[in-house]
């Protein structure tokens, strides 16, 4: 494993504690926050975007493993190493962001950064995927 994705694999992996973090936040205030129980909502939203958080952190670490393998150009690894985390970053805050207020009926326009984020992980994953079936057989 390259250098670069080594490196990127520790960062994700000092970071995944916060997503735990999350989840334990999720269930306290479905325990103890009547608003948040009453809005049906905003906990899906917020259940899809921790979700989404988790499920992409670890992707991200599994596409780690294949990067250096692929045959892509240095620049596209890079575009690779970097999608997928930060669609891992983009997709839940369109998820949170768009019901933020304990009284939203409706998502805001933030959702759109959950649309960003879809668009950004294909491009990293179908790059990758490119990549991996255009190497030479060894």
């Amino acid at each position: 494993m390259k250098r670069e994705s080594q490196r990127l694999a520790g960062i994700l992996l000092i970071v995944l504690p916060t997503v735990m973090y999350g989840g334990l936040t999720i269930l306290t205030m479905l325990i103890r926050d009547p608003q948040y129980v009453a809005n049906p909502l905003r906990q899906d939203l917020w259940r899809a975007g921790h979700a989404h958080a988790g499920v992409l952190l670890v992707l991200s670490l599994v596409l780690l493993r294949y990067v250096d393998d692929a045959n892509l150009s240095g620049r596209l690894q890079a575009l690779v190493r970097i999608s997928t985390p930060l669609a891992a970053i983009l997709m839940p805050a369109g998820f949170f962001l768009s019901m933020i207020s304990p009284g939203a009926v409706e998502v805001s326009p933030l959702i759109v950064l959950t649309y960003l984020g879809a668009v950004v992980l294909a491009a990293g994953v179908l790059t990758l995927g490119v990549g991996l079936v255009r190497r030479p057989r060894e």
